[in-house]
């Protein structure tokens, strides 16, 4: 048996994380078992449709390197794949399954429905029009009454399933309802929906969150009205955003579209994603697709929640980082080097060497290099420092020191500066923190920065670093 999985996304915005790594785990599952992974749009429900939602959802996947093998974009003989274009299909199944018994048309109006709630306020249907003969339904339907068409649901016994994460999941029938399998404008709810879809689509390994645990026996009662073969499920643990509190799309919580802004590298997004609710055999954290596709397996995925925790996604993606080339980085980061006060002032590739080994999000980028064009007037209590046993007075002198020298020589490469910095150690018995810290404020201004004392004065360059550290000395002097 062909192995299937799909991922069936509703256009309402952008990828929410939790979608993503419902959408991975399917893809991973299925191509680890040498299957097939489809991409389905369930857009029944057109008061939340978002322009522009389903062209965010082929992006998002492109982007994240999960490749579908059928959906709208390609045909694999089992579409349409548009739940809007596939109308005429559910309301044939949903009157086969009248017709078997396992569904029901429904007349009631609302004044009806609304009688039916308890003291408590909830309602649930009474299967009052299950009673109706059939000759008494046809008769509404040619009269025009508007309909909907019920799930009929035993009223005694329990369903149970198996699923794969969870293990047996049994529900009684009376604690489910009849739902509404087609509307009155006849569109399908999603309950129906997904079942006819997942049918005809031959998906044998349904993947989902695990708020459909309780629900999925009434999808099982469905199949086994038809006759079909019940598909496989797991179902997902939660993504939170802390101990108590699910990640949310309408809550605004993290989307993919999200952390690339921040600055967080595509792979590294991915990658962390996949941990959140499953881990390795070998609990390996950092796995590219292809890793991670031979690694996938369902007894790594945890029962529990898993909360998103940004630090730990931050130092992931440092390690991704560091492995960047000087031109792959340069070009990722050029938008972050643009949104900085020293967009274009500085050669990016010596920004670049920089900053790769320090950073572990590029949106950090500004907050790293705007201190180059905030020089002047900067604090001097930044030269009191008792573990270098350093004062102002000391850095006076080093820099008294230090200038003539700089501005002697003709070599402004890091390696000569370096050469020049340990003769005023030697020579002034200072020590080498005292030497270092002195001229790397001078040149900065700065408490943290990306670079030493000679990486800073050969990224300003000789007429640059002289100014400033004359400005430096002069500030210290008052």
């Amino acid at each position: 048996m062909e192995i299937r999985t799909r991922f069936a996304p509703s256009p309402t915005g952008f990828m929410h994380v939790g979608n993503l790594r419902t959408c991975l785990y399917g893809y991973l599952f299925a191509k680890k078992n040498n299957g097939k992974f489809i991409l389905r749009i369930e857009d029944t429900d057109q008061e939340r449709y978002v322009e522009g939602a389903v062209e965010t959802i082929y992006k998002t996947l492109q982007k994240a390197g999960i490749v579908h093998d059928e959906g709208p974009d390609k045909d694999g003989g089992v579409g349409p794949y548009i739940q809007s274009e596939r109308k005429a299909i559910y309301l044939e199944y949903a009157k086969k399954l009248v017709e078997l018994g396992g569904a029901y048309y429904c007349f009631c109006d609302k004044d009806r429905l609304d009688s039916l709630a308890g003291e408590n306020g909830i309602k649930k249907y009474d299967k009052h029009c299950l009673k109706l003969t059939k000759a008494e339904v046809q008769a509404k339907l040619d009269n025009g009454i508007p309909y909907v068409i019920r799930q009929n649901i035993p009223k005694e016994g329990v369903s149970s399933y198996l699923d794969m994460v969870f293990g047996e999941i049994s529900v009684p029938n009376c604690d489910m309802e009849d739902g509404i399998l087609i509307k009155s404008d006849g569109m399908p709810t999603y309950n129906f929906a997904n079942v006819v879809d997942d049918h005809l689509m031959k998906i044998t390994h349904v993947i989902r969150g695990m708020e459909y645990l309780s629900s999925t026996p009434k999808y099982n009662l469905m199949y086994d009205a038809f006759g079909w073969e019940r598909p496989q499920y797991m179902h997902l643990p939660p993504i939170m955003r802390d101990a108590t509190h699910k990640l949310s799309k309408r809550h605004g919580d993290a989307n993919f579209e999200d952390f690339l802004e921040k600055g967080y590298l595509v792979p590294a997004i991915v990658n962390y994603i996949a941990l959140l609710g499953w881990a390795p055999s070998d609990n390996k954290e950092k796995m590219s697709m292809s890793e991670l596709m031979e690694a996938f397996d369902v007894k790594g995925i945890s029962k529990s929640g898993s909360i998103l925790d940004e630090a730990k996604m931050k130092w992931l993606n440092s390690q991704y980082i560091k492995e960047l080339s000087v031109d792959e980085f340069v070009k990722l980061a050029k938008p972050f080097f643009e949104q900085s006060k020293t967009a274009g002032k500085y050669d990016y590739n010596k920004l670049a060497v920089l900053l790769i080994p320090r950073l572990e999000i590029l949106s950090d980028i500004p907050g790293k290099i705007d201190f180059l064009e905030e020089f002047e007037g900067y604090d001097l209590e930044l030269y009191e420092n008792k573990k270098n046993k350093m004062d102002k007075q000391i850095a006076i002198e080093i820099l008294e020191k230090s200038i003539p020298l700089f501005e002697d020589t003709s070599d402004f490469s890091e390696e000569n500066l370096q050469n020049i910095i340990a003769n005023i150690i030697e020579q002034g018995g200072y020590k080498k923190g005292q030497v270092f810290l002195t001229i790397r404020l001078a040149l900065t201004g700065a408490q943290m920065t990306p670079g030493g004392a000679t990486e800073m004065a050969d990224l300003l360059g000789k007429a640059e670093s002289m100014r400033r550290l004359k400005y430096s000395l002069n500030y210290l002097k008052g």
